[in-house]
């Protein structure tokens, strides 16, 4: 989401001591960083020679950083992508080690492509969240999952337009961030991917398939909120992924969401990944894997973002 840490005008009162609880270490000042609405963002030093990142949100949804947490466990646990490492989690507090920030480089976006391409090659159990306890977010918004999650290589186009697509379209409905045609177009969207919207080949081989969602796809690893924010290029030269949706998801969607908003060494991040694992077809199916992330800032943002999700619906389907 363009909304996840250091929102302005905050204060970093009562940090101090959330932190040290954490960290086992008397913490400096708590000094405010940018990059969005939803949390409060600080860099903290601390007495034994640590400095360390802090996000903090007042009322945060139960098991929201916890769910944070452990998505970024779950893709260092592949030794494929590079996470921040995580300090310590509490019910309105995440604290992480801090990562120096540096210049976006073609070399570090190609790097990318490759470690991208290898944790999506990483199966994942089920569609969605593995842990009822902790619902996977997009930004604020929570994503659900059925009772009993699938698995099959051909249930993702019936998971994502039920539990995906769907639920978030009845909040922005609700909310008036999205009109009557708009809504009517993601809802045909849906049928489609209903009704048999994947077809043959395997992603990553084979064919590119003749239906609206593409070729059949086990769920893979994903990060699941990959919009450029949320690659932290760094002063070392390896970037890090930060504020993740980790779940089992289609390995296209991290890849359109990073074009939502632009990337920079996008193309040159996308040969790389290619280099590793073919996606044949997958330029027509960036519409429908940025639905998802465009419903949510409907949700949250309004009709803008409505009309948006109308067109992409109507490129989806062709």
């Amino acid at each position: 989401m363009t909304d996840v840490t250091g929102g302005p005008g905050r204060s970093g009162e009562g940090v101090a001591g959330r932190v040290a609880a954490l960290t086992g270490s008397a913490p400096g000042p708590a000094r405010p960083v940018g990059g969005g609405d939803i949390c409060d963002a600080y860099r903290i030093a601390l007495a034994d020679g640590r400095t360390v990142f802090a996000k903090t949100l007042v009322g945060a949804p139960r098991g929201f950083f916890a769910a944070e947490a452990a998505g970024l466990e779950l893709l260092r646990s592949t030794g494929s992508v590079a996470v921040p490492e995580v300090i310590g989690a509490g019910p309105d507090i995440l604290v992480l080690e801090w990562v120096e920030p540096g210049a976006a480089s073609a070399g570090q976006a190609e790097r990318l492509g490759r470690e991208l391409a290898a944790l999506h090659s990483t199966p994942a159990p089920v569609w969605g969240g593995t842990d009822p306890a902790l619902p996977v977010h997009l930004g604020s918004v929570p994503l659900p999952s059925p009772p009993e999650p699938p698995s099959g290589a051909e249930d993702w186009p019936v998971f994502h337009a039920e539990w995906r697509l769907l639920p978030l379209l009845r909040r922005a409905v609700d909310g008036g961030g999205i009109g009557p045609g708009d809504a009517r177009d993601v809802e045909r969207l849906c049928e489609a991917l209903a009704s048999g919207g994947a077809s043959g080949g395997t992603a990553g081989g084979g064919t590119a398939g003749g239906g609206t969602a593409g070729p059949s796809q086990p769920p893979a690893v994903i990060h699941g909120d990959l919009w450029s924010g949320n690659v932290l290029w760094s002063a070392d030269g390896r970037a890090r992924l930060i504020d993740p949706a980790a779940q089992g998801g289609h390995p296209e969607t991290d890849l359109a969401v990073l074009e939502l908003f632009g990337c920079p060494h996008l193309e040159r991040l996308l040969a790389a990944y290619e280099e590793v694992r073919p996606l044949p077809g997958h330029r027509g199916r960036v519409p429908l894997h940025q639905l998802q992330h465009l419903l949510v800032h409907a949700v949250l943002f309004g009709s803008g973002y409505g009309a948006r999700c109308g067109a992409a619906a109507r490129a989806a389907l062709g």
